[in-house]
């Protein structure tokens, strides 16, 4: 059943699934796309607009599956196993990205507060495993606080650093070499390994608005991401060859400003990191056993240990390595969504699927109730 959803809150809840600390912290867009100089802004467009068009598909079929999770999507886009192993792909993602959050909280203590990157390992596991232990209802309401500040923050700070150093000043040249060799492919991993993550949150969304608010929704979603991403790489390549020295650039661009924006936006950022690192292990733990399962301390409890030992291999090497492994592996995932769009009308509806007509029994809706 839809419920009172507006393009607003689907377009936020979107935004607050992609903006993590890779997105944030600039290592992100300049990985895939600022190091292809001026071809990387057309791919931020492409990425914008991927943004758009899979999001609204995931949505829509969320909304007419009736999804609670993400399996039934993953399952109608690729099949009883090729959805199978898309569903491990994302199980897999969720560690690697509480791996990832585990990293950025390390490499933020230490270039920001210079203490041993291992005392933001431990404080944000420490952090992240209570508040699953504890329960994860009180974490909506710090995404729907930290999400709109981080993004306030990147445009602001972004805006300043282009107006005073000027557009003249963007190192528009390749300074680098980017995560994925070619920016039109480097756009499509991107979205991918994103939507990965934010699958699982967008599938049962669409289930509780209707269509014409899921895709306005969708439209507003890919418009931020696209122009939060421009403005986070603009003020990167603004300030070459500085920023790309760092593990998160936009601390230093902030640096740039003033010490106290500087640590103004790290604890913002930590506070993001967080944010994802707990949506991270909560969907990985819930993933493998259910919320009110015994097992469920135990599972919180390794999977942590294992993220803070994988976080040593370091934050820069996990965005270059891990999120376009992910990303190649969704593209299977992408590839499903497009043939069952495009190809719907030649495949028989999947044994999952609801029929209409179980809809139009109220008497049945009923008695379950």
């Amino acid at each position: 059943m839809s419920t009172k959803i507006s393009p607003f809150q689907v377009a936020a809840t979107y935004i607050g699934t992609v903006v993590g600390a890779g997105f944030a912290s600039g290592q992100e867009v300049l990985q895939f796309f600022g190091y292809f100089g001026p071809w990387g802004i057309a791919g931020l467009f492409l990425a914008g607009i991927l943004f758009f068009y899979f999001g609204q598909i995931i949505l829509r079929l969320g909304h007419e599956l009736e999804a609670d999770s993400h399996v039934p999507v993953i399952h109608y886009a690729g099949g009883k196993w090729l959805g199978t192993l898309i569903d491990y792909v994302i199980t897999f993602f969720l560690f690697g990205a509480l791996t990832a959050m585990v990293a950025g909280a390390g490499s933020i203590f230490f270039e920001q507060f210079r203490l041993s990157p291992l005392w933001g390992n431990a404080l944000m596991v420490v952090a992240t495993l209570v508040t699953v232990l504890a329960g994860i209802s009180g974490v909506i309401t710090a995404i729907s606080f930290v999400v709109p500040l981080l993004l306030a923050a990147v445009l602001g700070i972004s805006l300043y650093t282009l107006a005073v150093t000027g557009f003249d000043n963007i190192t528009l040249t390749s300074a680098g070499t980017p995560a994925v060799p070619r920016w039109p492919l480097a756009a499509i991993v991107y979205v991918s390994y994103n939507l990965v993550m934010a699958v699982a949150i967008l599938a049962p969304m669409g289930k509780a608005a209707e269509k014409r608010v899921l895709r306005q929704g969708a439209l507003l979603g890919g418009l931020g991401l696209g122009v939060g991403a421009l403005a986070i790489l603009l003020a990167v390549l603004a300030t070459l060859p500085g920023s790309a020295k760092f593990s998160i650039p936009m601390i230093y661009v902030a640096g740039q400003i003033s010490p106290w924006v500087q640590t103004i936006y790290s604890i913002v950022l930590f506070a993001e990191v967080y944010t994802t690192a707990v949506g991270s292990l909560y969907g990985f733990v819930v993933r493998l056993a259910e919320p009110d399962s015994p097992r469920i301390p135990y599972i919180a409890v390794g999977a942590s240990i294992g993220a803070f030992v994988a976080s040593q291999f370091g934050f820069t090497n996990l965005v270059r390595v891990l999120y376009p492994a992910v990303g190649y592996a969704g593209l299977l995932m992408l590839a499903g969504l497009l043939y069952r769009t495009w190809g719907e009308r030649l495949v028989p509806q999947p044994a999952f699927r609801k029929k209409p007509a179980q809809k139009e029994q109220p008497g049945k809706e009923e008695e379950n109730k």
